[in-house]
């Protein structure tokens, strides 16, 4: 249910008024009757769904069985998606002329282990003393 306030009123909906030469109408129907085909006869173009669908709702009507869905001819072939995505990458490096190998992916480590720094943190380094760095000098000199 809804409120009157909540009802919009049809005829916003509606797309506007489109005014139309008799050339473009002329023109319309040129291209539908070029992309139309009388030709699409034969059993690769019978709409079976359609057909099964209307077998089942007479079955319906009159009460009666319905009617067994037919088997497949053949089963369905399985693909492997990783076999054919690994297949895909090596035929476009070879058509690059690049090695076509393709390697695993290395394996990810463990979210939850500590990563040791590369560098030490602001912070941790040692400081130098006037006297060290004097050494130092000295030494360079």
């Amino acid at each position: 249910m809804r409120w009157p306030d909540e009802i919009r009123d049809p005829s916003e909906l509606l797309p506007p008024a489109v005014e139309l030469s008799d050339d473009e109408i002329d023109g319309a129907l040129a291209l539908m009757d070029t992309m139309s085909r009388e030709d699409l006869e034969g059993e690769e173009f019978r709409d079976t769904y359609t057909e099964a669908l209307q077998e089942i709702i007479e079955a319906k009507r009159e009460h009666h069985e319905l009617p067994e869905a037919p088997e497949p001819a053949e089963p369905g072939r399985v693909v492997d998606l990783m076999a054919a995505l690994q297949e895909s990458v090596q035929k476009a490096k070879a058509s690059r002329g690049e090695d076509a190998d393709v390697h695993d992916l290395p394996k990810t480590q463990d979210k939850t282990a500590k990563k040791t720094p590369s560098r030490p943190q602001a912070g941790t380094r040692k400081k130098t003393t006037a006297k060290a760095a004097g050494r130092k000098t000295r030494r360079s000199a």
